[in-house]
């Protein structure tokens, strides 16, 4: 079974939710660096707000920046990286949400064999980061997805003072936001992009066999 369509580039969905814009620099880096390997796109999506009431609180489209994300996006990728700020050592409610409502691909087994990997922000620099990064990667597990994450031939991991990590690409936003993604984290979140499109392309010939 192909990731995609046999005429289609296969493509790495990036998919984030982001309140402040510090995740959503991040997703725009690693898209780069994913659209830096031949034969690869990105697909940027987001997840939408979620809320305590009934009635419908977002348009089908967003008024700016990427486009919410569908199942289909998700069935079709040939790799995914996920982002979400942290929620007390763990992923935002809205990536829940979404993940949540997937049982559909796990039950077909849509994303067995697909390279994954995940990015975070946290307000302050011990403000769960690693663990929000973990509980995005369990669910990639139960989906059977292969979790990649950044290894230290990226040199930026042992010069970082704000963000980093082995698990996935960090940033420290700040008490109020407004720390900027610095130079170490936008070549990290590059880094990780151009890992997991390399990794989309060298898999899916696995998919295919099966």
């Amino acid at each position: 079974m192909s990731a995609t369509t046999p005429d289609a580039t296969p493509y790495v969905l990036v998919l984030y939710y982001s309140r402040h814009g510090a995740t959503r620099t991040l997703a725009e880096q690693i898209a780069a660096g994913i659209e830096s390997i031949s034969g690869v796109e990105a697909r940027l999506r987001r997840v939408p707000e979620i809320s305590a009431t009934c009635e419908q609180t977002e348009p089908e489209i967003p008024d700016s920046g990427a486009m919410y994300v569908e199942l289909d996006d998700l069935r079709h990728c040939a790799g995914l990286a996920l982002g979400s700020p942290t929620r007390f050592g763990n992923m935002a409610a809205p990536l829940k949400y979404f993940l949540d409502a997937t049982s559909e691909l796990w039950m077909n087994g849509a994303l067995i064999d697909k390279p994954a990997t995940a990015f975070s922000a946290s307000s302050s620099l011990h403000g769960g980061q690693e663990t929000t990064l973990i509980t995005m990667l369990i669910p990639l597990l139960h989906h059977g997805m292969v979790y990649a994450g950044v290894p230290y031939s990226a040199t930026e991991l042992l010069e970082t003072t704000q963000g980093g990590t082995p698990y996935g690409t960090t940033h420290v936003s700040g008490k109020r936001g407004d720390n900027d993604v610095d130079d170490n984290e936008q070549r990290l979140a590059l880094a990780q992009g151009k890992r997991i499109a390399r990794l989309a392309l060298a898999m899916q010939p696995l998919r295919e066999t099966k």
